[in-house]
């Protein structure tokens, strides 16, 4: 498919309508059943899906499903495998590690890193080498993504290292806006913001 660009808001969206897709039995969806799903509005859902789809939606007959998830995987990139490291093997390093649902995303976790490690190790299949090694390793490997899971103090630190070593977009779980060049894409999966909205939203 041609490059083309896309919202934030539409790709967060499109990984729900694959899900939804994906379990679809009817030949054809249209963009109300889509909208119906998940209480959005059929006027953004069905430009979410023409935006996306090679093929425009009929009236009465909606989008051709398989079509449709064949268009959507391509643009969420899912018909490749990105492979991507993970940094701080703790608890949410390994939970993250062990979810085997990443590859039907597109994404495989080949190795970690963790600065308790000093030998190689193994958690199931994948290694987790000291940090050390980080550099050289992603470098031989080519990795584009890596996953950091250490605490704060140390995040900013691993940032630079991970960009050093080539890496051109990270995914950030550690308590800290880490400071990055324009051509670095960051996310930030920041749990503290998330259950301050969860609190307040109780407290009401």
């Amino acid at each position: 498919m041609e490059s083309r660009s896309f919202s934030i808001q539409t790709l967060q969206r499109l990984p729900y309508y694959l899900d939804y897709l994906r379990k679809v039995e009817t030949e054809n969806v249209s963009s109300t059943a889509v909208a119906s799903e998940f209480g959005l509005n059929e006027v953004q859902v069905r430009k979410d899906l023409a935006s996306v789809s090679l093929q425009a939606g009929q009236p009465r007959k909606g989008f051709a499903t398989l079509a449709l998830i064949r268009d959507i995987e391509d643009v969420l990139g899912y018909g490749h495998v990105d492979e991507a490291v993970i940094v701080g093997v703790g608890h949410l390093g390994t939970a993250l590690a062990n979810y085997s649902g990443f590859e039907n995303y597109g994404l495989k976790i080949v190795a970690g890193f963790d600065k308790r490690v000093k030998h190689e190790e193994w958690l199931n299949d994948m290694p987790i080498f000291p940090v050390d090694r980080m550099i050289p390793i992603i470098r031989r490997l080519k990795i584009r993504l890596a996953i950091i899971t250490v605490d704060a103090a140390n995040a900013q630190s691993v940032c630079d290292q991970l960009v050093e070593a080539g890496t051109e977009a990270i995914w950030n779980f550690a308590p800290l806006k880490l400071r990055v060049s324009d051509d670095i894409i960051v996310h930030n999966e920041n749990m503290a913001c998330s259950l301050a909205v969860l609190s307040n939203h109780l407290r009401k």
